[in-house]
This record gives structure tokens, sequence and C-alpha cells, in this order.
């Protein structure tokens, strides 16, 4: 049997029609399934719905009731009511989706209501995190990233974005056409946006954390250096597309009009006298423009060895605090068992004066 979905309801949204109708409270579900998380963005009217429809279907209520509506207070404008609401809405979905009886949870309405497979057809309000970017809101892309395990999971999709960007621009040099440049190209660009899309997520997701006190203050550095460590990474791939896109593109074309022409045979292009062959980044470029593309590697090498050197100066200072609290633990537990040693030499007299006493 399939284990349960997590399922919580860690921060809510306010939402501003532009409609001109009146704002309302949408409530941020964090899912994680055993293969994917995701988030699903539902307003209190929906969540009524969905308790009349699982009543009407199984023929009895759900075993936690939804909280009261409130008549003479809005939730846009108090948030006391807002997190009083959050708390038992959330206690509502868990009290379906954990207990072994499975009547609520097995109906379509439930499966539709949380966009799981199975269901209706998804609704617009769902927020699948493989869809994230661009049509899904950055207030959703935060509610993904202030839940710690989910907020893992935008990172390494974060660095499968990366990690696309950089093979599309290693297929863009090894082009043989300029339109499969180009295709390579665009490919590389779209990772790149996607991948900066989740960087922001991210850093707004360890603002949220830190201020909710949800994980300690190393753990927190740990992961301030994978975003920073990442930024550069996305930025140094950026750096690169832009700067030999369209060179690229243009010696590529050059290349094929060249070949059309004269035929196939060695290059010739700028020789440097080193038996090594030119590359689709040199080719159209002179003395001074190899330079200075050398001059850019190095300092993106020197950019990614400051930000190694940064983390690994973290996970010292992570070490030697850890160090530091494993000593007074156990100078602690010293003095503790000292105290046990002393309380039962206490006792054991208490004992025999009693035994002399009888």
């Amino acid at each position: 049997m399939a284990p349960p979905i997590e399922i919580s309801i860690p921060t809510t949204s306010l939402s501003a029609p532009t409609d001109g109708s009146k704002p309302y409270t949408l409530y941020n579900i964090t899912l994680r399934l055993p293969l994917r998380s995701f988030v699903v963005q539902k307003r209190y009217s929906d969540f009524i719905a969905l308790h009349h429809t699982l009543t009407s279907l199984v023929g009895a209520p759900p075993p936690a009731p939804l909280p009261a509506k409130t008549w003479f207070a809005s939730t846009v404008s108090s948030p006391a009511l807002t997190e009083q609401r959050r708390r038992g809405l959330e206690a509502y979905l868990r009290a379906v989706a954990e207990p072994p009886d499975r009547r609520w949870r097995d109906t379509p309405a439930w499966r539709a209501f949380l966009n799981l497979p199975g269901g209706s057809a998804p609704s617009t309000s769902g927020m699948s995190i493989d869809a994230r970017v661009p049509a899904i809101p950055q207030n959703a892309a935060l509610a993904a990233a202030s839940d710690p395990g989910i907020w893992l999971d935008i990172h390494r999709e974060m660095k499968a974005h990366l990690h696309e960007a950089r093979v599309a621009l290693g297929r863009r040099d090894a082009a043989d056409s300029s339109a499969r440049a180009l295709d390579a190209s665009s490919t590389a660009k779209r990772a790149l946006v996607k991948a900066g899309s989740l960087l922001a997520a991210l850093a707004d997701g360890l603002r949220a954390l830190q201020d909710g006190q949800r994980l300690g203050e190393g753990e927190l550095r740990r992961r301030r250096d994978l975003v920073a460590a990442a930024r550069a990474e996305r930025d140094g791939l950026d750096r690169v597309s832009s700067a030999s896109g369209g060179l690229h593109a243009a010696g590529v074309a050059a290349a094929a009009e060249r070949s059309a022409l004269v035929g196939t045979g060695p290059p010739r292009g700028r020789v440097l006298g080193a038996p090594l062959p030119e590359t689709e980044r040199t080719r159209e470029r002179d003395n001074e423009g190899v330079l200075e593309l050398q001059r850019e590697q190095m300092r993106e090498q020197d950019e990614d060895v400051e930000a190694l050197a940064r983390v690994i100066r973290r996970q010292r200072e992570m070490g030697l605090a850890i160090y530091d609290e494993v000593e007074r633990q156990v100078d602690m537990l010293g003095r503790m068992e000292g105290d046990v040693d002393g309380l039962a030499r206490k006792v054991q007299v208490a004992k025999k004066r009693a035994d002399g006493l009888r």
C-alpha cells in the first residue's frame, strides 16, 4: 500500500482580484508525494464546497469539522483569525488524509480538490512545482519554499535546470548548423530563466524559514551557501550564453558558407602556432578577443573558488560549534552523573536509618 501523503498548510496568501472585487485569503496547501511535491491554493469557500460534496458522496461528514464561518470579521484584516482558520483547515485535511478510514479520500472530489492523479481535470489554482516557472505566481513558489522539505526539492529542480543549461550550451558550441545552434541557445536561456526564478523563490523561502524559526542557524547558513553557489553558477552560465551566443551563430553561418564555396578542408582562421584545433568560441576572435575570453574564464574560476572557500569556512565553523556543544553536553552529563551518585548515597543512608527505626 502506498504511504499516505504528507499534507500541511504552512502559509497563507492574500489575493487581490483585478476585476475590482474584494480581496480574499488563499490557503497554500503543501503536499509531499513519494516522487514530487507541489502546492495547491484554495479559498475557504472551496473547503466548504469540498465538505458538502464529501458528506453527500460518503453519506457521513468527514472526521473533523470545518472551522466555523465568521460573519463580523474577515481573515483579510485579522491575522489572528487567519492563523486560527489555517490551523483548523490543516487539521481538517489531515483528518481525512491520515486515518485508516479511506472513504472520504477515495472519492474523486478529494483527489480533484488536491489535483492528485485520478481526479478530474486540474483546477487553475493548482500550483505544480513542475510548472512553476513562469506560469505560477511568485507567492505560490514562496509558499512551496517556506516548507523545509520542499525547499530541498526546489533546490534539486533548480540544479537540474542549471545542468540543462550547461548541456545546451555545450550542444550549441558543438553544433554544425546555425539552426541547431539557435535551438540549443534558446533551450539554455529558458533553463536559465527557470533557474533564476527558482533561486528567487529559494532566497525568499529562506527568509520565511528564518522568520518562522523552522530551521537552526547552522542549517540556514548551509542553505544560504547553496543558494550563493547556485547563483554564481547561474550568473556564469548567463554570461557565457550572452557573450558568445551571437558570435557563435555568425561563426557557424560563415563556416557553412566557406564550406560551400571552397569545400571541406582545414579552417583558415587565426593560427596561434600550437597544434590544438580551434573551437567555435575562438574561431571568430582575434588575439585580443581570445585573451579577453581567457581572462573571463579565469575570473569565473576565481569566483567559483571563492564560493567554495566560503562554503568550506562555514562547514569548519559548524564543525567547531558542534564540537563545543558536544563538550558542553559531556561536561553536563558528568556533573549530572556525580549528582546522581550523591543522591544514591543519601538514599542508602536514609534507608539504613529507616531500617534502624523499625
